[in-house]
């Protein structure tokens, strides 16, 4: 799949923990529905084979959406489910390693905390940045914050686009406008609401 900026307009990251009993293909479903552009699997609890399955049934549920899929951290597995590409953390393989062996069409995705991180994330040949975490958030109790300023300093100092992640609610996203971020990435805000499908539609 081609990438650009504009799948990272709203980026839904999954954690099956808030589903409440539904399935997560399901969750994606009414997730993309109400105008989620890009959706990441972040499972931590699975294991490499049930990561390839469960990843194999959501990229299924995206591309009937033209939507890519991104696996998060674990390249091999994105490569083996189908899935459009993976996003990894300042400690996973390198994007030049992946980008060497998964080719110029995998889609890369690269945490950015410093300007220097993104530059060398940029230089190796990622697609896009995650930036953040621009509010306290629940899913990573210990994520270091970005100020607004700061998110505004790593986007401004890269060509590729970036996502801002981190506690963002529809209550808050206004605090971030004007950051140069291309989009924002939500875990809890979308698959922990009753109603998926319209709590996407309000972030959008």
């Amino acid at each position: 799949m081609q990438f650009n900026k504009e799948m990272l307009k709203l980026y839904a990251i999954t954690d099956r923990t808030w589903l409440n009993g539904r399935s997560l293909e399901e969750a994606v479903e009414q997730a993309i529905l109400g105008g989620v552009t890009c959706v990441q699997i972040r499972e931590k609890g699975l294991d490499d084979d049930e990561l390839i399955e469960e990843a194999s049934k959501l990229a299924d549920v995206c591309h009937k959406y033209n939507v890519p899929l991104i696996v998060n951290d674990n390249y091999l597995a994105a490569l083996k489910s189908g899935a459009d590409g993976v996003h990894v953390g300042i400690e996973d393989a390198p994007v030049k390693e992946i980008r060497r062996i998964a080719g110029r069409n995998f889609i890369i995705g690269a945490t950015a905390k410093t300007v220097e991180q993104a530059k060398l994330a940029e230089a190796e040949g990622a697609d896009y940045l995650g930036v953040g975490a621009v509010f306290p958030s629940p899913t990573k109790k210990n994520a270091v914050r970005i100020t607004p300023e700061k998110l505004r300093e790593i986007c401004d100092s890269v060509k590729i686009p970036a996502v801002a992640i981190g506690g963002i609610s529809h209550e808050n996203v206004h605090e971030i406008d004007g950051c140069g971020q291309a989009g924002i990435a939500v875990v809890s805000a979308i698959f922990a609401a009753d109603n998926i499908k319209k709590a996407a539609e309000e972030l959008l």
